[in-house]
């Protein structure tokens, strides 16, 4: 347990300084969204398997293999997920970990575990853990939660936590950001189709004041924002983001 604590740097500087449907059914079922899409008559743009190289048109099914997606739950009625609040997702919030010394993989271990608390208060934080949707690294993309319920990585008790999907990428030694930072624009693409978010609202921690912290905006991504702000480093993702999204539904 205490090396999975060690993962408090997290947005945990990003996160406890809140304080910070599935993709697929639980269970690893298959998603009935995406089998109608793979199955969906030729002709229809982004609904039938076509080539998947870079920069060609793709199907949803493809380019999550792409995006190596795993679901590695935290159970429900469990730490992050002990209470469950529905979500129609309506945004899309991008973080980083600020943390060195943990992949996707850990993270997903340390919510299982409980590991990430945040103090519990009227205003703050709702259940006394971080939670949130998904976690990316070079070489995966871990779900954590039915993208159907709330978490908690944004604005406590406002429209961050309400109704976005959270999305963190790992910075641990050795990861490769660039790869990091595609799979994440490739994921997040695939969720703006899949839930119907226009590009407009996709955005970053940043975007979500925390009423009763100084600053109210946290500097997160830290590595996607000018001088804590959003910038041509956050408009940059979001052409990788829209330049996925074409692949999407560009026709054969």
């Amino acid at each position: 347990m205490k090396s999975i604590c060690r993962l408090l740097p997290l947005c945990v500087l990003c996160l406890l300084s809140l304080d910070c449907q599935p993709i697929g059914p639980p269970g690893g079922k298959p998603d009935p969204w995406l089998q109608r899409q793979a199955k969906a008559p030729a002709g229809v743009p982004s609904r039938t398997p076509v080539a998947t190289k870079q920069g060609g048109s793709v199907s949803a099914a493809a380019l999550l293999r792409e995006v190596h997606l795993k679901t590695d739950m935290v159970p429900r009625g469990t730490y992050g997920r002990k209470v469950v609040r529905p979500m129609t997702p309506r945004y899309l919030t991008i973080h980083s970990t600020e943390n060195q010394s943990a992949g996707a993989e850990r993270h997903a271990l340390a919510l299982k575990r409980g590991a990430l608390r945040s103090a519990k208060r009227p205003g703050g934080n709702r259940i006394g853990y971080l939670i949130w949707h998904f976690t990316v690294d070079d070489g995966v993309a871990i779900q954590h939660m039915p993208t159907s319920e709330q978490g908690e990585h944004a604005d406590f008790d406002g429209p961050g936590n309400r109704y976005s999907i959270g999305i963190e990428m790992c910075e641990q030694r050795g990861n490769n950001w660039q790869a990091t930072l595609d799979r994440t624009a490739k994921l997040t693409a695939y969720l703006m189709l899949r839930h119907h978010i226009p590009l407009r609202n996709v955005v970053p921690h940043y975007h979500w004041p925390r009423h009763g912290k100084h600053p109210p905006n946290k500097n997160c991504p830290h590595l996607l924002l000018d001088h804590g702000r959003p910038g041509a480093k956050w408009q940059a993702f979001l052409r990788r983001v829209n330049s996925h999204y074409r692949r999407l539904t560009a026709p054969r």
